[in-house]
């Protein structure tokens, strides 16, 4: 009984990171309401097909204008009159190749009356390469079973050190097979490259799941080395956790359009 209550709670500590990197990322659609306009903007779309920007409308006449462009760039904003259907006015963003970015805002005129949606910035969007399901699938399922892992190793060495050899396998298994394996793969995929983090780069979302590994390869000497291994195990752990809070997709892969231009 005690068993499933702790593997409860290491699953709804999970969950909760799990919830609140995805909604706390920068790929995380940008939902607001603005003087009673409410508006959804995306802000990941696939490279394969231009991505829809759309608001309510309240009649046909209704005008809205979609303004974007290149994402770090000295281009001018194009302007893109917005086309009414069904209660709404919609406008397509380009497609752009994976890892390219763009730049967007809405401006509407309603009762006499011009709304910029957002009011106080532009939305950016980053395109991304279809990854398929084979690689996509199993690269979040092993994370997501890799931080429960984590978490529930970390619980056991306060409980019973008697299993922290077995669990301390299957964190590290399912953390080098979800992060270092089938991570690159989805990335190479997404954006076009196996590894960004370092020595070749910035990316924090590999940076961050390398600093985990490190974290747990060294509990886990101290663990089958039997070293004190309770103190490294909870660390471990706390790194983890700490970790996989920070938003997915920061200081993510970004194409830049100056070498593009420069072809």
């Amino acid at each position: 009984m005690k068993k499933a209550l702790y593997w409860a709670a290491a699953l709804i500590i999970t969950l909760a990171s799990a919830y609140y990197q995805k909604i706390s990322g920068p790929t995380y659609p940008e939902a607001d309401t603005h003087n009673g306009i409410a508006y959804n903007f995306e802000r990941s779309h696939s490279s394969s097909s231009d991505q829809v920007v759309e608001i309510p409308a309240e009649n046909p006449g209704e005008e809205a204008y979609l303004h974007w462009k290149r994402y770090k760039t000295n281009d001018e904003f194009t302007v893109i009159k917005m086309q009414y259907s069904e209660n709404k006015v919609s406008a397509n963003l380009p497609a752009q190749p994976p890892a390219g970015k763009l730049e967007y805002y809405v401006v509407t005129n309603r009762n006499n009356e011009e709304y910029r949606l957002p009011p106080d910035h532009n939305v950016v969007t980053r395109y991304k390469g279809d990854v398929p399901p084979l690689i996509l699938v199993p690269h979040i399922i092993l994370i997501f079973c890799a931080m429960l892992f984590s978490v529930r190793t970390g619980m056991e060495a306060f409980i019973n050190e008697s299993r922290l050899k077995t669990l301390t396998w299957w964190t590290l298994i399912t953390l080098i097979l979800g992060g270092m394996i089938f991570g690159p793969l989805t990335q190479l995929y997404a954006f076009g490259a196996l590894w960004t983090g370092v020595p070749f780069g910035y990316d924090l979302t590999d940076n961050k799941t390398l600093i985990a590994l490190i974290g747990w390869v060294i509990a886990g000497y101290k663990v089958f080395r039997n070293q004190k291994p309770k103190f490294w195990v909870i660390a471990a752990a706390v790194l983890m956790l700490i970790i996989f809070l920070i938003p997915h997709s920061v200081l993510g892969s970004e194409l830049d359009y100056s070498k593009i231009d420069k072809n």
